[in-house]
């Protein structure tokens, strides 16, 4: 909750005048608790996860002879009820898995230090922070699944996220709860770290959510993009992940690839690239 019993007195403690967003972030924050606004993740992972697959969803359904050409596994084509039954699924595990984490982990950012306050940040603050995050997520969640890949870890756990050898976006967060609960740990580890305002946490949740899905759509379109994001994987770099399955050793990264490069888990990746290219 701010400080400040009104506009005027948060103009005269932070010496100069609100720019537009810090107005409307007093206005709608002013008298909520921190715990309230820190929920509101729960909201935002909510409409990501609902609304962020749809454009592929129809693609799938109503598109898919106009542009099956950038369909990564076109012999799979995926019916209306088996859509709606993993978003159902995915719905189960985040009213009962990610919502209620979201709830009990307020102490802990609390703890480290993510504000509320004004000023808000600025856009060069966001911009860092978020890369930061990215690649704090990413190296994290390499060595995470690398680990979910081993006998116990895929029986155990992961097996639950491969069944969908032919990825879609709403199968983005389909998993095991426990695999849902190790894989926080890279989400949060970033903030946690370099510590900032709700604001960018609520981007960054977002960010990592919508990453997630376009990785998991199962398209590779020339036009996204995230193409131009350097060492970004994408689509169709996952897309082998699944394809290959429970043996598969390569493309354990998240978002890029040069974990990946670095530890030698993209060599049957590459090998598979090679081959495609002279066939």
């Amino acid at each position: 909750m701010l400080p400040y019993d009104s506009l005027e007195g948060a103009e005269l403690a932070l010496g100069w005048n609100l720019t537009v967003a810090e107005r409307l972030w007093f206005s709608y924050s002013a008298h909520k608790s921190d715990y309230i606004l820190y929920t509101h993740n729960c909201l935002f992972v909510f409409l990501v996860f609902s609304l962020v697959p749809l454009p592929w969803a129809l693609v799938e359904l109503y598109w898919f002879d106009a542009v099956d050409r950038f369909k990564l596994q076109p012999r799979v084509k995926r019916s209306f009820p088996e859509l709606f039954k993993c978003y159902k699924d995915v719905l189960h595990q985040f009213i009962f898995v990610v919502a209620p984490l979201i709830a009990v982990s307020f102490p802990v950012l609390e703890w480290v230090g993510i504000r509320t306050s004004l000023p808000l940040p600025t856009k060069w603050e966001v911009i860092s922070q978020l890369i930061v995050y990215f690649l704090v997520e990413d190296y994290t969640n390499y060595w995470i699944h690398r680990f979910l890949h081993s006998e116990w870890g895929y029986e155990k756990i992961h097996y639950m996220h491969h069944e969908y050898n032919a990825p879609i976006g709403f199968a983005a967060l389909y998993a095991h709860w426990a695999e849902i609960l190790i894989l926080g740990i890279p989400t949060f580890l970033g903030p946690a770290m370099v510590p900032c305002h709700m604001t960018t946490l609520w981007l960054w949740s977002s960010l990592r959510q919508v990453e997630a899905i376009e990785t998991h759509s199962g398209y590779n379109f020339p036009w996204s993009p995230t193409k131009l994001i350097p060492y970004y994987g994408g689509p169709e770099y996952h897309d082998f992940h699944h394809f290959v399955g429970r043996q598969c050793q390569s493309n354990f990264a998240s978002i890029f690839t040069y974990c990946d490069y670095l530890y030698g888990t993209d060599k049957g990746y590459r090998r598979h690239k090679q081959a495609v290219k002279k066939a």
